[in-house]
């Protein structure tokens, strides 16, 4: 088996790191806000270790990693059979679907909300849409020739936000817990966490080296939860919690990304510029990557059930769902997070690489147990989703108790 590079596992683990940092990001403080900023922590930290260890999981399964050819679906028709299949279907669908509705509802949200324009929403979905679209098409291109411009360009914008929130920090919101709201906030750090979908390509460039590829993926997603936890410290401990357009929760009810309700605070056109800047290149370049994907994963679906392969046909099936969506349900950018996060890539990502150590390991042992974990823990995230999309589990911030406890900044 042929070494590594040093250079190749650290070019690895930054393209892991700028496979997650996306519209998760933006929504963490917003979703974990309200559950106070140990709740915050503990659960950044659990996800992280639950979705790292199904991703050196998948990057274990050699039929998966070292085909050109083989995707998701397919895998798991070989090894879980018919239904393992069919799950993997439904579950790539709603989430490829799902953070396309996320990233058409964000931009346009932080387009309108940042810059006041007088214009109705849908003109900004669609042109932002149009945008999207246009880049995805020419999505490889882009991305091989600009994609280290486009990663320090994200970077740099997020640096600068974090800089310019730390100075209206407080105290104030340290002391506040309400641990029965963290639930709630789970399905979205599944998608700030997920970029399982690179794991065959990483396996790939660093030549199947099993350390290598353990140490790139440790890393990437290392950074990555650097990145969220400080995050989620500043904005949770700038925006008070409840009260006008300027609060966390606020935004929760509105479905709006972090940015919005810290702009509106701080008041600065650099920091509104910089914002945009993040949210769309960070938005954009996981749309094209998503909408590639989209596009193929239709293709083969139609082709395969069908019998047909044109444009003519995949295209609108791939993009005109979730720009209707963006268009009828224009704030809907945390709601599609939920379902992508808590539906979709809780199946794939989650649920299903348990079952693969449940089949494939003895009882009793390491890796038995912790397929069960990991099936467990996943399977009450989705629970939590359901409940909460059908109106059969209802979590809401304890703004009451936070407003009798504690003083607004």
């Amino acid at each position: 088996m042929a070494i590594a590079s040093r250079q190749a596992v650290i070019t690895s683990a930054l393209v892991v790191t700028g496979n997650m940092v996306g519209a998760g990001i933006l929504a963490l403080p917003v979703n974990l806000g309200p559950a106070g900023v140990l709740p915050a922590l503990s659960g950044i930290v659990l996800m992280w270790l639950l979705m790292t260890t199904t991703a050196i999981i998948y990057s274990e399964q050699k039929s998966l990693v070292q085909s050109e050819t083989a995707d998701l679906p397919s895998f798991f028709g070989s090894e879980l059979g018919t239904a393992g299949k069919w799950v993997s279907i439904v579950a790539n669908l709603i989430i490829l679907y799902g953070v396309l509705v996320a990233y058409l509802a964000g931009v346009a949200s932080i387009i309108n909300h940042l810059f006041h324009i007088d214009l109705p929403g849908w003109v900004t979905t669609v042109g932002y849409f149009a945008f999207a679209t246009l880049m995805t098409s020419f999505g490889a291109v882009v991305m091989a020739r600009g994609n280290a411009v486009l990663m320090l360009l994200m970077w740099g914008t997020f640096a600068m936000l974090v800089f310019m929130t730390v100075p209206t920090m407080s105290a104030t919101n340290l002391g506040f817990s309400d641990w029965g709201f963290l639930p709630s906030g789970l399905p979205v750090l599944i998608t700030a966490f997920h970029f399982h979908n690179i794991i065959p390509t990483i396996c790939r460039t660093l030549k199947q080296d099993r350390r290598a590829i353990r140490t790139a993926i440790i890393g990437g997603t290392s950074l990555g939860l650097f990145m969220n936890i400080v995050w989620v410290v500043v904005v949770c401990l700038a925006l008070p919690l409840s009260g006008a357009d300027d609060s966390v929760v606020y935004a929760f009810r509105n479905n709006l990304p972090a940015t919005i309700p810290l702009a509106e605070m701080i008041a600065s056109p650099v920091f509104m510029q910089a914002a945009l800047v993040f949210s769309v290149v960070a938005m954009t370049t996981s749309f094209m990557a998503n909408g590639t994907a989209l596009l193929s994963f239709i293709r083969d679906l139609t082709s395969t059930y069908l019998g047909v392969s044109g444009m003519k046909l995949v295209w609108p099936l791939a993009f005109l769902p979730p720009l209707a969506v963006g268009i009828f349900y224009p704030d809907v950018f945390l709601i599609a997070l939920n379902i992508a996060g808590g539906l979709g890539e809780n199946l794939l990502f989650g649920i299903l690489p348990g079952f693969l150590l449940v089949r494939y390991f003895p009882k009793g042992s390491f890796r038995h147990r912790l397929g069960l974990f990991l099936v467990a823990a996943f399977s009450a995230v989705l629970i939590i989703e359901l409940g909460q999309e059908f109106g059969l589990l209802n979590i809401s911030p304890d703004v009451e108790y936070w407003t009798a406890h504690h003083v607004q900044p």
